[in-house]
């Protein structure tokens, strides 16, 4: 099965080549790291082996700051080392993990070969998978080599795990090579259940996105955003991580608003997902009529529309916005990270496809902690979107009562560290990884999922 997984992932990768060499012509996408994801990768210095933690891209890699934080006042021996996949993943990575990590590398293409290089040259001690990252190759490769695996924070949805359940036998064969799955949810330990993990294998500690919030976000960036864009004379819109056509059904609902009388008219700041697309969304409020301008370079403090052009910005302008649009929910992407905004008190508003973080979904809308739009077309969403909008900027106890809500609810929610810490401690200690002298290992046996 494994020959047959790699012929397919290599026929896949011919198959679209063009379109990766399109991407790397126009945006470099692709560029940066080839080396690396070839396993060609500087090997560290030092004695003790690294524990390499694994994040895909931005929203893995915020996660992961409290785990990271804790294993290396655990296990201060043992360099940090943290991959990703994503370029965006890769830069934000550097900044969040700078004096924590010893190295930040893009994880390696899933051929054997690139794999055995990487596990070479890093050498660790253990792997950690930030979620339900599943290679078969380098799970493989780190069976025969007697590195330990673990998920942590592992989440798979109903309809990966339908996926999965195609190649069940496959799946069955690569998952017992994972030595510990921590999950996020019981939903999510018995979907993985299914695929074939061994019970006594699977834990559940919770999400660590509760616990990353954004308290490392310091508050002179907010004084300063706040400053450049004059934002405490008008209620702020903030439309976070949006896909196309996304802004343009923001900018539609927003001039619908504004085509209605107020006594203050609202501004709306909108931070694409993906940063190659800023181009295009600078054009898309260029044509709109309104006036607007951009972070990077800010014409206009006043502006109706704002461009945040940056990295690792967006958490910094939750506390400042009257409302928080969530976005890859209208277009059907899963949505994306409502953990953040929720940390400060925001007044939280997305589309109706969240399923990628379905379970949080579900307890936010179960406490009355945000609010989330049916599925519609792109002009009903439109037409929904400006009431809605409309509606919360006009009423200032259902925001503050939907803020509130979301603050408690974070609040209640944290621990997930602790508990993954919890959960791993007996795994390093059998597998020899040296703990800061004093630091307290666990008596009690974690109760499995």
């Amino acid at each position: 099965m494994y020959v047959i997984y790699s012929f397919l992932l290599t026929f896949g990768f011919v198959l679209l080549l063009p379109f990766f060499l399109l991407d790397l012509i126009r945006h470099g996408k692709y560029r940066a790291g080839l080396r690396q994801r070839l396993g060609q990768i500087d090997q560290l210095t030092g004695t003790e082996s690294p524990i390499w933690l694994h994040c895909v891209s931005v929203g893995e890699t915020q996660a992961a700051r409290p785990l990271a934080k804790r294993l290396r006042q655990e296990y201060p021996n043992h360099p940090l080392v943290i991959s990703t996949i994503t370029s965006t993943g890769q830069r934000w990575a550097s900044e969040v993990f700078k004096g924590v990590a010893r190295q930040v590398i893009y994880f390696p293409f899933d051929w054997s070969f690139s794999v055995r290089r990487s596990l070479t040259q890093i050498n660790p001690a253990v792997v950690l998978l930030m979620e339900t990252e599943i290679w078969p190759n380098f799970l493989r490769v780190c069976e025969k080599r007697r590195i330990p695996v673990v998920i942590v924070n592992g989440r798979i949805s109903e309809r990966s795990c339908r996926r999965y359940r195609v190649a069940k036998p496959f799946m069955r064969q690569v998952l017992r090579t994972v030595d510990l799955a921590i999950m996020q949810s019981e939903e999510d330990a018995q979907r993985l259940l299914r695929l074939g993990v061994p019970k006594e294998r699977i834990f559940t500690s919770g999400n660590l996105k509760f616990d990353a919030g954004i308290g490392e976000i310091p508050s002179e960036l907010t004084s300063q955003i706040a400053s450049t864009f004059q934002l405490n004379k008008r209620p702020l819109i903030v439309a976070a991580s949006t896909h196309s056509p996304e802004e343009k059904i923001l900018i539609e609902a927003f001039a619908r608003i504004h085509s209605t009388p107020a006594a203050t008219k609202p501004r709306l700041l909108i931070a694409p997902r993906h940063p190659e697309r800023f181009g295009e969304v600078a054009e898309m409020m260029k044509a709109s009529g309104f006036t607007w301008t951009r972070r990077t370079s800010p014409t206009d403090q006043e502006a109706d529309l704002m461009l945040l052009d940056t990295i690792g910005e967006l958490a910094a302008t939750y506390s400042l916005a009257s409302i928080v649009f969530v976005g890859g929910s209208i277009v059907k992407a899963g949505g994306h990270n409502i953990l953040e905004p929720a940390a400060v008190g925001a007044c939280i508003v997305t589309g109706a496809h969240t399923f990628n973080f379905a379970a949080i979904t579900r307890e936010f809308l179960l406490h009355q902690a945000m609010v989330q739009l049916s599925p519609f077309t792109n002009s009903q969403a439109v037409e929904e979107l400006a009431l809605v909008f409309s509606k919360l900027l006009a009423d200032s106890e259902l925001r503050a009562s939907l803020r509130r809500r979301a603050g408690d609810l974070v609040e209640q929610n944290l621990g997930a560290t602790e508990r993954t810490m919890k959960f791993l401690k007996p795994l390093f200690r059998y597998h020899k990884l040296a703990p800061a002298p004093g630091a307290n290992l666990p008596r009690e046996k974690a109760h499995t999922a």
